[in-house]
């Protein structure tokens, strides 16, 4: 029986997480892949053998044979063709991506058409991902749900990995689509503030647009007609000057190729914050025939973290659980349970339980 679970981007921040946390449950059967099999190497030496390197080149068909002893693949890095993910599925082999990359994702939806004998599920993480778990808990709460605000807050104290960085950098200056009224609609990043209240601790913050994916699925997965998502970090000051700068028109200027690496090395130098982030959601619709409004808080620490240990859940319930063959997004496939401050992803199909974290907060309101 195929057994092997391949990484890829396995030795990057996030996916190493991936990597040692499933070695302790499969030791011996992690591969941490990628371009860089000296690096690949060097991050398996501090496992202990209990992750493999390898050499893959995802966007190289002759590389592809390596795969197969493969029983699931974590897609870790960004990809702009969705060909490695077709492969993965016509060939049996499970597949994962954590991608928050919405045009990307709009192209696996695809996939779903085709013939696949395997189960790839995407919207796996912080944002997409456990932000599409809290609005589906919501959104089972009411007869009719008319619009879903999720907010999103950051900590820069944390230790975020350079492709998290790049990505965000890079949308600062994006104008991207969403679904308003069941209409259409081009928003540009760091505009349209909202004023969220985050908890006590936290108090209110102001964030503004950003082009997660969550917001372009879920009008469909869940039938809503307007949902939008909004980002801030722990910085009050970093967050208004960013959405200043949107405003003033300098945002334009990372896409200059002096000045887009220096943003990136400044933001990953940064230690003004702390390492906590926090996701609010925000519901209004019908209840019990009455117009009304219900919210809920995640709070945890360190986001890179909470996005692999998503991935690993995703990634065993996949493992040992037989489920329906396509792509799915995160919340066609799962629910979430949580016991106090322990999250669990349940199985819509079989209602198995499988653990994501013992250290974060959930609230409603």
């Amino acid at each position: 029986m195929k057994k092997d679970i391949v990484v890829v981007g396995g030795y990057g921040h996030v996916g190493g997480q991936i990597c040692r946390t499933l070695a302790e449950k499969f030791p011996g059967d992690i591969y941490a892949a990628g371009r860089s099999l000296d690096r690949a190497e060097q991050f398996c030496q501090s496992t202990y053998g209990k992750v493999k390197p390898l050499e893959l080149i995802a966007t190289s068909i002759n590389d592809w044979n390596c795969l197969d002893q493969t029983r699931l693949v974590i897609m870790c890095i960004d990809q702009e063709d969705t060909a490695f993910a077709r492969k993965c599925m016509e060939s049996g082999i499970h597949y994962v991506d954590i991608s928050a990359n919405g045009s990307f994702l709009k192209k696996l939806e695809q996939l779903r058409n085709e013939s696949n004998i395997a189960t790839g599920v995407m919207s796996v993480g912080l944002a997409p991902g456990l932000t599409n778990l809290l609005a589906q808990q919501l959104k089972n709460l009411f007869e009719q749900t008319n619009c879903i605000n999720i907010s999103i807050m950051l900590g820069l104290g944390d230790s975020h990995g350079k492709a998290a960085i790049e990505w965000t950098v890079d949308n600062l200056n994006s104008v991207f689509e969403v679904m308003e009224n069941s209409k259409l609609k081009y928003v540009s990043s760091f505009t349209d503030g909202r004023t969220t209240y985050f908890g006590e601790k936290l108090g209110h913050r102001e964030a503004y647009r950003f082009p997660f994916s969550d917001q372009q699925s879920l009008t469909k997965t869940l039938d809503v007609k307007s949902v939008v998502t909004r980002l801030c970090f722990d910085s009050r000051l970093v967050t208004t000057a960013l959405h200043m700068l949107r405003r003033i028109g300098l945002t334009k200027l990372l896409s200059k190729k002096s000045v887009r690496p220096l943003l990136v090395k400044m933001l990953s130098s940064i230690r003004m914050g702390s390492a906590q982030y926090a996701v609010k959601v925000d519901a209004e619709g019908l209840k019990a025939g009455v117009e009304s409004k219900l919210g809920v808080t995640l709070h945890g620490e360190n986001e890179s973290s909470i996005t692999a240990q998503v991935a690993v859940a995703v990634a065993i319930s996949l493992y040992s659980s037989k489920l329906s063959h396509g792509i799915f997004h995160v919340d066609q496939l799962f629910e979430l349970d949580n016991d106090g401050d322990i999250l669990y992803l349940r199985l819509k199909e079989t209602g198995e339980q499988f653990l994501i974290s013992k250290s974060c907060s959930i609230s409603y309101s």
